[in-house]
């Protein structure tokens, strides 16, 4: 058992209709057919959503995939239409809207990665493969990989696991030549991306995008390269053979695992509230990650 600890109430906006509660976004549409995605400051963790908030994530969630966007235009197209809040809407969504092209979503968890770590170490450990694609012997927790891998997942509900599938079961499911242009752009976005990041002093070691078609036009949706959606380590710190720091929510997994927490991460009870500490320092390494990677200062 797993899903929402406290799951909120949404907030009616006269002119939207809520359409859907995320683990972190809630989803609305206006009067013109367009998605309004506002992100909170939830905070997920091993399947569960938590009681505890981290406060200004969705902004800065936000505001990291808009400068994120805007390095990758060239690339390909994104759903974002503007930023404006809508009329009626509380002023805490200031910040963490986006009025958004509605598209048809692609299915599938467009997934890459440059290192080995987290699922794709499990089944390398098994099986000197990834998604069924074969990677030399002797890589270690952490190893850049020879090359950047496009390594999908089906996208799961609320409280289940995404489950990492073959290309060919892609290319099955949404068709070969979506199969292959879901791949290729996949792999442009995460070079941009992991050059930029390289840049910055942090290795992007994986991450995941939605697409979406607007037409025939394959469009870059939800988030993008955000501490949520996406591995950053120190680089300065990189040492293959081990787990790497994290510019993520790692304080929040590893206070939850802890006998401080007073959890079972294997029983049905859902975990207990985050203390003030473990907040702090888990909205400290979303604001660090944002200003390493923009340049910019938060606040």
């Amino acid at each position: 058992m797993s899903g929402f600890v406290e799951k909120p109430e949404p907030i009616q906006v006269p002119g939207l209709v809520h359409l859907h509660t995320g683990k972190v976004r809630e989803l609305y549409q206006n009067e013109a057919g367009d998605l309004v995605m506002v992100a909170s400051d939830r905070m997920s963790a091993y399947d569960w959503v938590l009681p505890t908030e981290i406060p200004d994530k969705g902004r800065i969630l936000t505001q990291l995939s808009l400068w994120w966007f805007d390095q990758l235009a060239d690339l390909v197209p994104n759903h974002v239409l503007s930023t404006d809040v809508p009329a009626g809407a509380p002023a805490d969504w200031a910040g963490r809207t986006l009025v958004c092209k509605s598209l048809q979503m692609v299915p599938v968890e467009a997934v890459a990665r440059g290192y080995l770590t987290g699922s794709g170490l499990l089944e390398y450990n098994e099986s000197r493969t990834v998604c069924g694609l074969a990677l030399p012997e002797g890589l270690v927790d952490g190893s850049e990989l020879p090359a950047p891998i496009f390594t999908p997942a089906t996208k799961a509900a609320v409280g289940e696991h995404d489950e990492n599938v073959s290309y060919e079961e892609v290319a099955r499911q949404v068709g070969a030549d979506t199969a292959a242009r879901l791949r290729q752009a996949t792999l442009a976005v995460y070079s941009r991306g992991r050059d930029i990041a390289r840049d910055r002093g942090i290795i992007l070691a994986d991450t995941k995008f939605e697409f979406g078609f607007d037409g025939q036009t394959l469009v870059l949706a939800d988030e993008v390269l955000t501490p949520d959606s996406s591995r950053f380590w120190p680089a300065d710190t990189w040492q293959p053979g081990r787990a790497q720091p994290s510019y993520d929510k790692q304080f929040v997994r590893d206070w939850l695992t802890s006998p401080a927490s007073g959890w079972d991460r294997k029983s049905e009870q859902p975990p207990p509230p985050l203390p003030q500490e473990v907040v702090e320092a888990t909205r400290a390494k979303y604001v660090e990650a944002y200003e390493r990677l923009t340049g910019m200062s938060w606040g």
